[in-house]
């Protein structure tokens, strides 16, 4: 089982990046953050496929 908040499996989707990690209860979380800076977006998501969507549609508000 993967350490808690050690990220595997990171892709890039423009700014966004987006990784799998394991909880502390250990359960998959998806997390997408954009690394533009001061733009300061980033979830998680329980699915794989919700995160590359939010990564994928993002808008950073710094432009």
């Amino acid at each position: 089982m993967a350490r808690p908040n050690h990220f595997t499996n990171v892709q890039r989707f423009g700014p966004v990046q987006v990784g799998t990690r394991a909880d502390a209860r250990g359960r998959q979380k998806h997390t997408a953050a954009c690394t533009a800076p001061r733009c300061g977006f980033s979830a998680d998501y329980d699915s794989r496929p919700a995160a590359e969507l939010a990564a994928r549609t993002h808008t950073c508000t710094t432009n």
